[in-house]
């Protein structure tokens, strides 16, 4: 059974970092493409960032493009988002979520459709 447990979450100052992990478990990583998404109190699950089943290609949404950076070890069954530079705006619910590539290795999308199995999330708040 595909399982995915995200981890590292907490409460940080803003300009902290903060690196989130995401167990994978039940299937072979390097199959799948992966996404982070967030959501805030009262708003809509935002895309932020996605990396392919390749490894090549990675997206992040503007609000963290050049703070926030998506990885992947697939001897580790584990992809990771590092969080630099945090704001107070970054606080939110973080989920991982994973799909399978379907023959397409260079690709990853960050909206929700784009995705068939989530963890349960992990909460981040940015706060002094």
């Amino acid at each position: 059974q595909l399982q995915l447990v995200e981890s590292g979450g907490g409460l940080v100052q803003p300009g902290g970092s903060l690196r989130l992990s995401c167990a994978a478990s039940g299937f072979t990583l390097r199959y799948y493409a992966f996404g982070w998404f967030r959501q805030a109190p009262g708003k809509e699950r935002e895309g932020i960032s996605c990396i392919s089943s390749s490894g090549a290609r990675t997206n992040y949404a503007d609000s963290v493009k050049g703070r926030f950076t998506i990885s992947r070890d697939n001897a580790k069954n584990t992809v990771y988002l590092q969080m630099n530079s945090l704001k107070p705006e970054d606080t939110a619910i973080y989920f991982c979520a994973a799909d399978l590539d379907y023959g397409i290795q260079t690709m990853c999308g960050m909206t929700s459709g784009d995705f068939g199995s989530w963890g349960q999330g992990t909460q981040v708040t940015v706060s002094s």
